[in-house]
């Protein structure tokens, strides 16, 4: 069966792949129907994501349809429809015992550490499939975006009475974006792109947006009731985005990088120590998050529709990949429907 493959940066390859042979006791095979791409595979296609090796079937971001189940698997049957959670865990080392199943030290993701599903059928771990008996493969392929955006404000834990900064309105962005507003805080978003910065106040509903320019810092403090922002959450992924926030903050307050770049995040320590700021990681989701997720979307809290910007059929991918590292394209999410 065919599949694509990263080769190397900026090299795509159409490959031959053998289909997967009978599930062990506790797998599963699923057939893939759609696969978002995210932040993380355009930093892939242009070498910037430090977590990339090569060559690589990438694809994390899944709706899939189960076609086999092993032996001993009681959590979902041929025929479900399912989000895949792709964060692959140990389940013995220290920090999974703990609970931290997000950043295992044997951590590996589907589509950057180890093959995606950027392919017909593939065998996964039947643990890291979500059910969902009213979502469509485009919504279920949107539930591992969302994840990344759940738990990176549970990180940040804001009270109803706090200001969020969220910096950077990419698809992780928006995904934060939903949930600081579950969780009632104050939300100011800022960006270097004032389409996307339209798309948060038109169709995200979001009040308060800043175009990252000089004079930023002074709009943002008016906005927050003459102080800085309780929390930050930068999700650009860009060092010099993610060095300049740690000057954001309020007195006490959070940052939070939920963005990675393969470069030096750097900062004067008085800055930071000054307010007693905390900085924070967020890395992959937790399974609850997955769940909590398609529960949130059969119940109309989040509105999937506006964010699919763009199709592509599987075989026309390798093409029009290119383009959706373009800013100008205008891309919020492209999603890939894959044939057989």
């Amino acid at each position: 069966m065919k599949a694509l493959c990263l080769e190397a940066p900026l090299k795509w390859q159409q490959i031959e792949v053998a289909e997967p042979p009978s599930p062990g006791p506790l797998d599963a095979v699923v057939r893939v129907h759609q696969v978002g791409i995210c932040g993380t595979d355009l930093s892939g296609y242009l070498g910037k994501m430090p977590f990339f090796s090569y060559p690589r079937i990438p694809g994390h971001e899944l709706g899939v349809e189960v076609v086999a189940v092993g032996s001993d698997v009681t959590t979902v049957s041929v025929g479900d429809h399912c989000a895949v959670e792709p964060y692959i865990n140990c389940q013995k080392c220290y920090t999974c015992r703990r609970g931290h199943t997000n950043c295992c030290e044997f951590h590996q993701t589907l589509g950057v550490h180890c093959d995606g599903g950027l392919r017909p059928y593939f065998t996964v771990p039947a643990r890291k499939l979500h059910i969902s008996r009213k979502l469509s493969f485009e919504q279920l392929a949107l539930v591992e975006t969302l994840a990344i955006g759940c738990h990176a404000v549970d990180r940040a834990a804001p009270k109803s009475n706090e200001w969020v900064l969220v910096i950077g309105a990419g698809p992780i962005g928006l995904s934060t974006i939903e949930f600081v507003k579950l969780s009632g805080a104050n939300l100011v978003v800022m960006d270097v792109n004032a389409q996307r910065l339209d798309f948060c106040r038109q169709v995200m509903g979001v009040h308060h947006t800043v175009l990252a320019s000089e004079g930023a810092e002074q709009r943002i403090r008016a906005i927050c009731d003459d102080h800085m922002p309780d929390v930050v959450i930068d999700a650009t992924g860009n060092s010099g985005a993610m060095s300049r926030a740690f000057g954001y903050i309020a007195h006490a307050g959070r940052l939070v990088f939920v963005g990675i770049t393969t470069e030096d995040v750097c900062f004067k320590h008085p800055v930071f120590h000054r307010p007693e700021g905390t900085l924070l990681c967020s890395r992959n989701a937790l399974s609850k998050d997955f769940s909590k997720i398609i529960q949130l979307i059969e119940d109309n809290k989040i509105n999937t529709q506006p964010w699919i910007t763009h199709r592509t059929a599987f075989e026309d991918l390798i093409a029009v990949f290119p383009s959706y590292t373009q800013p100008s394209t205008g891309v919020i999410k492209a999603v890939v429907e894959v044939g057989l």
